[in-house]
């Protein structure tokens, strides 16, 4: 498996860059990749077809100066910002019979995850909900996949020291939420690990075996999603 870990300067190239790389493992048809990243400045991220009204209070994150966008894959909003150590997973859906559903890739997933963080903590990691990793039933690791025919993109975010106090002021309580949130507010949901994200990194690449750098790196294409969908009101405000 390929491995990079690249932070590109906006937040409209990094969520590009997801579906770009998608897009690589697609059409060369043997390639897996392992992404990190960590967002330099706060965002908020719409899942591929969430109500922006509903899920956002635009005015105050016009207030702040905050961008609201949109991913290519399903899930919540979500707040990006300093303090997420973001990955970004393709993999062959020949890989494994799991994979073959959206509930059997975010298992095979989540499970190593789990795994992974079980020994940085040295505590017990839960699968949650949709698609959660929870310590002591708060969240820890949201996370969302994008299907094509050949690949499966799994991305999410590992909240290592998020400032969720932000979250709070900007994201209202979803009204659609795993049974285990109890219609908690994020403060009272979410948790941050306050591991290093160095040693998560190493622990994903060694979980999934990301040992080759990869190269190149489609620059061409991240820079024409961005100017053609993630930079454009008419992908982030669609919904």
């Amino acid at each position: 498996m390929r491995y990079l870990d690249l932070t590109l300067e906006t937040p409209q190239q990094n969520l590009a860059c997801d579906e770009a790389l998608l897009d690589l493992c697609e059409d060369d048809g043997e390639r897996e990749i392992l992404r990190c990243w960590e967002p330099r400045e706060h965002f908020v991220v719409l899942g591929y077809s969430s109500a922006r009204a509903a899920d956002v209070d635009l005015a105050a994150c016009r207030r702040q100066g905050i961008p609201v966008l949109r991913r290519c894959s399903g899930g919540g909003t979500v707040l990006q910002g300093p303090g997420c150590l973001n990955f970004s997973l393709i993999l062959q859906l020949t890989r494994s019979q799991p994979l073959g559903t959206i509930a059997g890739a975010t298992r095979f997933v989540l499970t190593r995850h789990k795994e992974a963080l079980e020994a940085l903590l040295g505590s017990t990691v839960d699968l949650q909900g949709f698609s959660d990793l929870a310590l002591k039933a708060l969240k820890c690791s949201g996370n969302a996949q994008r299907r094509k025919r050949r690949c499966v993109l799994m991305h999410g975010t590992f909240l290592l020291d998020l400032d969720v106090a932000l979250m709070e002021r900007l994201l209202p309580v979803p009204s659609r939420q795993p049974p285990y949130r109890k219609n908690r507010s994020h403060a009272a949901f979410l948790t941050n690990l306050h591991l290093i994200s160095e040693a998560v990194k190493a622990q994903l690449q060694q979980i999934w075996g990301a040992t080759r750098v990869l190269a190149p790196i489609p620059r061409e294409r991240i820079e024409e999603l961005v100017r053609t969908r993630y930079a454009t009101e008419a992908w982030n405000a669609k919904f």
